[in-house]
């Protein structure tokens, strides 16, 4: 089976920069901005906010618990983008590979975010991850809300 790429955009009109620095140097405080998505997010090693750094999530999606272990695989300043592999967890149950990219586009109040998720399926019968990215469309609607009433 060949790598598969999926990509939503949602536009936001809260800080860009601000949303960029949450998911490279503070995923910790992800679940406390969006407790009914993402329950936890703890580093299991390395510097958060740093290429090699792990960590583990809790989240809920398709109506279930469900667990990730992430590696930060790289992180672009210029491009405002944080990538993350995940390393164990549910959707490697699903799924060779999975690696999920978020990158954002600062235009003054018009940003936009961009999540693309390349996948690899384990077999031919597993579905594309529509519902996840809805997932991470709810994620970035909650963010922002939580950051425009700051």
């Amino acid at each position: 089976m060949a790598m598969t790429t999926k990509t939503v955009q949602i536009k936001i009109k809260s800080d860009g920069d601000v949303f960029h620095e949450l998911w490279k140097a503070n995923p910790h405080e992800v679940p406390t901005i969006t407790p009914t998505t993402i329950q936890n997010c703890q580093s299991h090693e390395g510097d958060v906010g740093t290429v090699g750094s792990v960590l583990f999530w809790n989240y809920f999606h398709d109506g279930k618990d469900r667990v990730a272990k992430t590696l930060i695989q790289e992180i672009d300043e210029g491009k405002k983008s944080v990538t993350f592999k995940v390393l164990e967890g549910d959707l490697l149950e699903l799924y060779k590979t999975f690696v999920i990219h978020v990158h954002v586009d600062t235009h003054g109040l018009n940003n936009l975010v961009t999540w693309t998720v390349e996948y690899e399926k384990l077999s031919p019968d597993v579905s594309d991850p529509d519902t996840l990215m809805e997932f991470y469309k709810k994620v970035t609607k909650d963010i922002e809300t939580h950051h425009l009433k700051i």
